[in-house]
């Protein structure tokens, strides 16, 4: 219990400190989701069946059944010899991150639908470790936005800064601007977060998502090509705010939800 009372005022504490600098009047941070992104890092060879079972049939169902409503699974555009798989949790809160994984725990539909995941022998694993992150939804986007069910291209960018100040511009970046450029390039956000808890701090992760590859790549020349654009990247308050970019490519599984 104290342990997990350390580890509530401790994550709150550390959202609350993403967000510092807020004017009086904006959002509070409360009414901003908290994400949960993992990256599971599959063995050679191995039948990731049983992993993306757990999540179809134990996982999925106890997050939905305490009010998580759209988990999205997703694996790679191109896939790679061992395969990754990725899943994204959004949260109302970071208390209700503490309290639906506590109930999910203890859930007995959970516990016997994961029984055969949690039995997979140790000589055998699945993954070789996954990694998880927890970011803060942005102010101006403070939700996820589910896209329709057609088949879909995401893609995944996060950008690294020097140091947090970096970081805070640029997600001030995204606020005077960037946000209605998307829009108009037809390149649809589906999360932005701030990076509150994982490796190579300080970082934001967001998601985009297009019909096709093809459409992906004619919305980002028009993003580059808009005056807005232009206009911000022109701005010196803007300048050094991301010292490395990566961008992955991924394609939602059949049961995913976003």
């Amino acid at each position: 219990m104290k342990r997990r009372k350390f580890l509530h005022s401790s994550l709150a504490a550390t959202a609350g400190m993403a967000t510092m600098g807020a004017s009086a009047g904006e959002r509070p941070a409360a009414q901003k989701e908290v994400y949960e992104w993992r990256e599971y890092d599959m063995r050679f060879g191995v039948d990731r069946g049983q992993l993306e079972q757990y999540f179809k049939t134990a996982l999925i169902p106890a997050l939905n059944k305490y009010g998580v409503k759209t988990v999205g699974v997703f694996k790679a555009w191109k896939e790679t010899e061992p395969a990754k798989l990725y899943v994204l949790v959004p949260y109302a809160s970071i208390d209700s991150y503490l309290l639906v994984n506590a109930k999910v725990k203890a859930d007995a539909d959970y516990i016997k639908s994961s029984a055969a995941y949690h039995a997979i022998p140790a000589d055998k694993p699945v993954y070789n470790r996954f990694t998880a992150s927890l970011m803060t939804a942005f102010e101006g986007w403070p939700a996820l936005t589910v896209p329709p069910g057609a088949p879909r291209v995401f893609e995944l960018r996060t950008y690294e800064g020097y140091s947090e100040d970096a970081v805070r511009r640029k997600v001030k970046m995204f606020h005077d601007g960037e946000f209605d450029i998307f829009k108009r390039a037809k390149l649809n956000p589906v999360f932005l977060g701030e990076v509150i808890a994982g490796d190579k701090l300080p970082r934001i992760t967001y998601m985009l998502t297009c019909n096709n590859m093809e459409e992906r790549d004619k919305g980002w020349g028009a993003f580059v090509a808009d005056a807005d654009w232009k206009r911000l990247i022109a701005d010196p308050q803007y300048a050094n705010t991301v010292s490395r970019i990566i961008n992955t490519f991924l394609v939602p599984t059949a049961y995913s939800q976003v």
